[in-house]
């Protein structure tokens, strides 16, 4: 289970019906289950299908990190025309297992889906989220 605070997940759907027409893309950083920051990145396919990081905006977020001590805990994007459960791109860039995979599915825009899983080793398990 990943406890999310509700500004989070809020953010996570504002940033995925913001950039609809292609699926946005995200991080959520913190440290020892705690969630300190949300950072919203720039999808440099400008895709509906799938996103890649902008890498410069990568490399700022990665250092905020490291000068917080936190960790990437969550990696975060949209689905704009299906449901929330990881495709196989998705499954096959996973690239990091110690994180959680969130979805944010505008496939009803009125009432988005968000769901977490974890993809290990191309094995996709879903993972309760409780807002807090």
């Amino acid at each position: 289970m990943i406890e999310v605070p509700k500004r989070f997940h809020d953010e996570m759907i504002a940033h995925a019906l913001e950039d609809d027409s292609i699926e946005c893309c995200g991080v959520l950083a913190g440290t020892n289950g705690e969630l300190h920051k949300l950072f919203r990145m720039t999808n440099v396919d400008n895709s509906p299908y799938r996103f890649s990081w902008d890498s410069k905006e990568l490399i700022k977020v990665w250092n905020e990190m490291e000068d917080n001590g936190w960790e990437h805990r969550v990696v975060y994007h949209s689905h704009t025309h299906s449901q929330a459960y990881p495709s196989a791109t998705d499954i096959r860039l996973a690239a990091w297992p110690e994180a959680y995979y969130m979805i944010v599915s505008l496939m009803d825009r009125e009432q988005p889906v968000v769901r977490a899983f974890r993809i290990q080793d191309g094995a996709v398990s879903e993972e309760e989220i409780r807002t807090v």
